[in-house]
């Protein structure tokens, strides 16, 4: 009779088995909640299959072509009949916007072709589809069908940057005009890293506060730092609506004690101004707490014993104090800088058209031009900043100097 089945291995072997069951549970969460959206983002991104489904003969001819002369009557007779037959599956619309984001205006050019050759049923294509619309005369509709035709593309990443893709395979920027997507991700890393620093600056003496008060008060004071996190972030962006408004209380106050006119009020809604306000409200308690957990482990004997040793109180919080903070500077700054990226309710609240970030390009993308390629792109260039900043960061200071006291 066969004994008991026993797990091979020792007591090493099966405690790691232990210790990767109980580790399973939140492996699988991270990977269904963050590594398989964002794989899936990054696939998005260069992946885009839709015209290459529909027209894959049209594509297939279309390899050969210089590009500068129109296609021959075979392409044009190819390319009727899969148009007519991606219009009688639906998916027509998909190509022809896909194809628009190349060439714009060619979304109504494809469809009215697909609805008027319905009513063909023999050549000369070419001609036919000229008679439908002049644009089949201009080899651009057939360069632009060519481009999004690649299943695997560096197009969005191209758009993402401003650049654009010629005919002969060469990458110049965009025109001056279609120059959007680098001046947001410029302005998004510098309002950030003001964020940043009006934070520190505000919350570094607030938690200094809280560290050096006694139990009492200091529970109070932290209770305080921690109202934000207990109220919705639309009533908090809401309430500076008010605040900030021309009509708002801060500008009925300045009027009221004479320190402007009533004409000359002041404009802090709608634009920068009310991004970088509002925005610093929200991120403040993100510096606060890892600079106060840093601080409170910080023995508050050491400021006395530089000062009997000749120091200044300057002196003393450079040399003693500063360095020791170090750790949850760096813990709030990187938090309050990565999340300040990323934002995009509050700037569209308030920031108006000169307050958007990147974050509301993204968001514009992924639920209005549906341009989801371009959206992923976006987000991909933007994650990769925060990898190199992250980087830079390790670089010069060390990720291990981060803490959260203890």
């Amino acid at each position: 009779m066969a004994g008991p089945i026993k797990l091979s291995g020792g007591p090493g072997y099966r405690a790691k088995v232990r210790a990767l069951g109980l580790v399973a549970p939140l492996l699988i969460f991270i990977v269904v909640t963050f590594v398989a959206p964002l794989g899936t983002m990054l696939l998005r991104s260069v992946y885009d299959p839709v015209v290459a489904d529909a027209l894959p003969e049209t594509l297939e001819l279309l390899e050969d072509w210089d590009g500068i002369e129109l296609p021959p009557e075979a392409v044009y007779a190819v390319a009727a009949q899969e148009v007519k037959r991606a219009g009688a599956e639906r998916t027509l619309g998909q190509v022809a916007s896909r194809v628009n984001r190349v060439q714009g205006g060619l979304r109504s050019v494809i469809t009215r072709t697909g609805r008027e050759l319905r009513e063909i049923q023999q050549g000369p294509w070419r001609e036919s589809m000229m008679t439908i619309d002049s644009a089949w005369a201009d080899p651009a509709i057939w360069y632009a069908i060519r481009t999004t035709g690649e299943r695997f593309t560096a197009r969005h990443y191209w758009n993402a940057l401003d650049l654009q893709s010629l005919p002969d395979g060469s990458v110049v920027r965009q025109p001056e005009d279609r120059r959007i997507y680098l001046r947001l991700f410029w302005r998004t890393l510098m309002i950030s890293g003001l964020i940043t620093l009006l934070c520190l600056l505000l919350g570094y003496p607030i938690a200094h506060l809280i560290a050096c008060s006694k139990p009492s008060r200091a529970n109070l004071l932290l209770i305080l730092v921690l109202v934000p996190f207990w109220t919705s972030l639309l009533v908090r962006t809401t309430a500076w609506i008010v605040l900030l408004q021309t009509q708002g209380v801060l500008n009925e106050f300045l009027v009221t004690i004479g320190l402007i006119g009533d004409d000359g009020r002041l404009a802090m809604i709608y634009n920068m101004t009310g991004t970088i306000v509002a925005m610093t409200h929200v991120l403040l308690p993100f510096m606060v707490l890892p600079l106060y957990s840093v601080m409170n482990s910080i023995p508050s004997t050491q400021m006395d014993a530089a000062a009997s040793l000749g120091a200044t109180p300057l002196q003393a919080f450079l040399r003693v104090y500063w360095p020791q903070s170090l750790p949850g500077v760096g813990a709030g700054a990187l938090l309050v800088f990565i999340l300040a990226i990323g934002y995009y309710i509050t700037p569209a609240l308030v920031g108006g058209s000169d307050g958007q970030l990147i974050s509301n390009m993204i968001a514009y993308h992924m639920q209005t031009s549906l341009n989801w390629g371009l959206a992923a792109a976006l987000g991909g260039v933007l994650l990769l900043i925060v990898l190199l900043l992250y980087a830079v960061y390790e670089r010069l200071l060390g990720i291990e100097k981060i803490g959260l006291g203890g």
